[in-house]
């Protein structure tokens, strides 16, 4: 909208002075000319702004008029800025909103903090993916969005990790979290709180009745609740392994989720003893991925298992 540019233009050059007109072209997306126009337009409505021609020309405002919204600490500017940074809001398609707020705000701080501020959105990045993690599914937010937004209840066909086929489902949705890079929706499931992985919904339809939620209840209780269920499940079977020394930082970042406890390491002995933590015997046989960097010393059914996987893949190469 001309509103949202012509603040956009305000806001611009009261934060950087005078800006040529071929830059803020290229920031709003418009044409050249379409910023003299804007120019012209600003200037009709009382502010001061002119443009001077020339090698070394630009469109500035008239030194010494400026709005100033005080309040912020130059800590307070910089945590908005590493905020912004997080990349959440690409995701819901929000990049285009984040940039004009991010101009606003710079214009609404205080002189001081505003170098600060800049010097942050520069030398600060945070980037929300693992390594390799390997190309991802897309993610549609726009229905999860709007249920949680107009709190209206939805329709899931929805597929767990396990199952061939998806299934149907009517939730009450808190709101959506993201946890390392990965989008969940929180939603009550027949009053009880449940979480469903956003890349795992095969459809979402928004229903016309209000969602039922439970009375007191918050996203940030119900995340609590879903978080701990997924971080404090008992395991299932314990096992013990001796690690080769030095191979034990890889050990430790690839079997970062099962740890039970960190290795005893008393930086002499080749082998290193750990422990580790399975909802059942056969999850253990991620253990194969380190060859003969591993050996399982108990319990005696996790050794048998390993055995037995280990000569079907060398049955399947001979």
């Amino acid at each position: 909208m001309k509103s949202d540019r012509l603040l956009s233009i305000f806001l611009l050059l009261q934060t950087r002075g005078r800006v040529p007109a071929h830059e803020l072209a290229t920031r709003l997306e418009v044409s050249v000319r379409t910023i003299y126009r804007d120019i012209e337009a600003l200037s009709a409505s009382g502010v001061p702004v002119y443009a001077e021609r020339g090698r070394h020309g630009g469109i500035e405002l008239l030194a010494g008029f400026r709005t100033d919204v005080t309040g912020l600490t130059a800590d307070e500017s910089r945590a908005l800025f590493i905020l912004a940074a997080q990349g959440a809001h690409a995701a819901l398609g929000l990049d285009a909103a984040l940039g004009s707020a991010l101009r606003k705000v710079m214009a609404a701080l205080p002189a001081p903090h505003r170098p600060a501020a800049e010097a942050t959105s520069r030398r600060v990045l945070v980037d929300a993916t693992r390594w390799k993690g390997g190309p991802q599914p897309a993610v549609d937010l726009e229905t999860l969005q709007d249920a949680v937004f107009a709190d209206r209840r939805l329709r899931l066909r929805y597929r767990h990790g396990g199952d061939a086929q998806p299934r149907t489902y009517t939730v009450d949705p808190y709101g959506l979290v993201s946890k390392a890079g990965v989008w969940y929706l929180v939603a009550d499931r027949r009053a009880k709180p449940q979480l469903f992985r956003a890349d795992r919904v095969r459809s979402a339809n928004l229903l016309a009745d209000p969602v039922r939620r439970r009375p007191g209840v918050e996203l940030a209780d119900a995340w609590e609740v879903l978080r701990r269920r997924v971080e404090e499940r008992p395991g299932g079977i314990e096992v013990t392994v001796r690690v080769r020394r030095d191979r034990l930082d890889m050990f430790r970042r690839l079997s970062a989720s099962s740890l039970a406890a960190l290795p005893e390491d008393d930086g002499e002995s080749e082998w290193v003893t750990a422990r580790l933590s399975y909802g059942f015997v056969r999850e253990a046989r991620q253990l194969l991925m380190f060859s003969d960097l591993v050996e399982v010393v108990a319990p005696p059914e996790v050794r048998e298992e390993l055995a037995r996987a280990a000569a079907s893949v060398t049955e399947l190469y001979q």
